[in-house]
């Protein structure tokens, strides 16, 4: 049988959330966000000061890109997608210490987090069933 505590010690060691995310940025910790969407979603907006790597790429790309040790967190569109997954993978594959944020770039745009498109860095309204409004800064 497993241990409830070993299991949710070991989800956690392996995911994180737009929330954590955005605490270790401003912290300035040094992870590094890769975004595993394809060329046109990321177009559309991403994570502010992320890297753009497809998952398909990541085997090739990261470890000329990225350097070995470094910490990463990949992220995809929604809870409904799963090329966050495959990207972890494959660079879990490589060694690297990675997550995967769940809720993706979805729920970093419904907490109101920044976002980078070609207009710039800019914050969309926080939607009040993800984020609370009242209490989170707006730096």
């Amino acid at each position: 049988m497993i241990d409830r505590a070993d299991y949710f010690a070991a989800k956690l060691a392996f995911e994180t959330d737009a929330s954590d995310l955005y605490a270790r940025q401003t912290a300035g910790d040094g992870v590094v966000v890769v975004d595993v969407r394809s060329g046109e979603a990321w177009a559309q907006g991403r994570v502010a000061g992320a890297v753009h790597m497809p998952y398909r790429e990541i085997a090739e790309r990261a470890p000329q890109e990225i350097p070995a040790g470094t910490e990463v967190v990949v992220y995809c569109w929604s809870p409904g997608c799963n090329a966050g997954a495959k990207g972890a993978l494959e660079f879990a594959k490589l060694g690297y210490d990675v997550r995967e944020m769940i809720g993706g770039y979805e729920y970093w745009v419904r907490e109101g987090y920044p976002v980078e498109d070609h207009d710039g860095i800019h914050r969309r309204p926080i939607d009040p069933l993800t984020g609370v409004p009242r209490i989170r800064a707006r730096s």
